[in-house]
């Protein structure tokens, strides 16, 4: 059984195992399953390899594409790669059948979410010899001090240990939010020679509060997976589910606002900027609108008020109840078909 935990995986990936030919990257961190997944492909092969793209859930459909697919010969000869993003269908018989006759030069690396330890991809995946599941969770402190120190010496700079240490404080809940707020921080203090504690006060976002939004968002988009997969984010940097429903109340206050002046004749595209939401965010609320009136919002805000009771009265289920209410939202803000 190859089950690579989460302070193993970097290790593991460049020790380049030469019999394992299957990977399942599998966790809650959604920037670090992608990074590891690049990082194995890039071992395979970095410059002759073809690269194919499939989807978890056409496989399930007809699970003849898969092994059609990594028994072909390349155009142009090489090793080849199918890179697999698991969906909502089970796609484990395909699998099953492409091990019993492993394919010859073919890398095969399964991106998925959160998966249980008897989930049937992770089963399957764990008691073979030629592959591996590698977890995919928050960074640690100690992870987060290598990320930066290792960022931070490519560039040239060097930084001040109380500009490490707020860093190590501000980021964490995803990989690759935490890649891209260092990149923007190094390219800020380049020139510099060393990043102080003010040059991240200015440059760097809270992880937990970018994970928190994206769940209130995700949950007012209609979408179950970015609820939890973002409040997962949110609970792993230090979260608080009374405060993460706090913030959807207050989300769900402002687009009232708005739905009520859309009711009253408005044009939803010039209201964002009215309730001081721009860029991203406020294409975000122009959609979330065409599935809320301000009736439903009314309901949601009754929703989450009795999900911040429940979870004062029960600190010890405060993630449980904050994650449920949003569901209820989520379920509610379905994109109308």
């Amino acid at each position: 059984m190859v089950a690579i935990k989460n302070h193993e995986a970097d290790r593991f990936i460049a020790s380049r195992a030469s019999h394992i030919y299957l990977y399942l990257v599998h966790g809650t961190d959604s920037g670090l399953i992608s990074e590891r997944a690049r990082l194995l492909l890039k071992t395979w092969a970095a410059n002759d390899m073809q690269l194919v793209r499939m989807n978890g859930d056409d496989i399930a459909s007809d699970p003849l594409l898969l092994i059609d697919e990594a028994n072909s010969m390349g155009l142009f000869g090489g090793k080849r790669a199918i890179f697999i993003s698991a969906g909502a269908k089970a796609f484990v018989s395909a699998l099953e059948s492409l091990v019993a006759a492993p394919p010859t030069d073919c890398l095969i690396v399964i991106e998925a979410g959160s998966l249980k330890k008897d989930h049937a991809l992770r089963k399957l995946v764990e008691r073979l010899r030629e592959a591996a599941a590698i977890e995919c969770y928050p960074d640690s402190a100690r992870d987060l001090e290598r990320v930066i120190d290792d960022e931070v010496r490519a560039a040239k700079l060097r930084i001040d240990p109380d500009a490490r240490d707020a860093l190590v404080q501000m980021l964490g809940g995803d990989r690759l939010t935490t890649r891209s707020e260092l990149d923007k921080l190094i390219t800020y203090a380049h020139g510099a020679g060393t990043i102080t504690r003010a040059d991240v006060d200015l440059m760097v976002a809270d992880a937990s509060s970018l994970a928190m939004d994206d769940a209130v968002n995700g949950a007012f988009g209609g979408s179950y997976t970015a609820v939890e997969e973002t409040a997962q984010r949110y609970f792993a940097t230090g979260g608080d589910g009374s405060v993460l429903l706090g913030a959807a109340i207050r989300h769900a206050l402002v687009l009232h606002r708005m739905c009520l002046d859309v009711e009253n004749g408005a044009n939803a595209e010039s209201l964002p900027m009215k309730y001081g939401r721009f860029g991203p965010g406020a294409k975000l609320m122009v959609a979330q609108m065409k599935n809320w009136n301000s009736g439903k919002v009314e309901r949601a805000i009754a929703t989450l008020a009795e999900g911040v009771q429940k979870t004062r009265r029960s600190p010890a289920l405060s993630d449980v109840a904050a994650v449920r209410a949003l569901w209820s939202i989520a379920l509610a803000g379905k994109p109308r078909r």
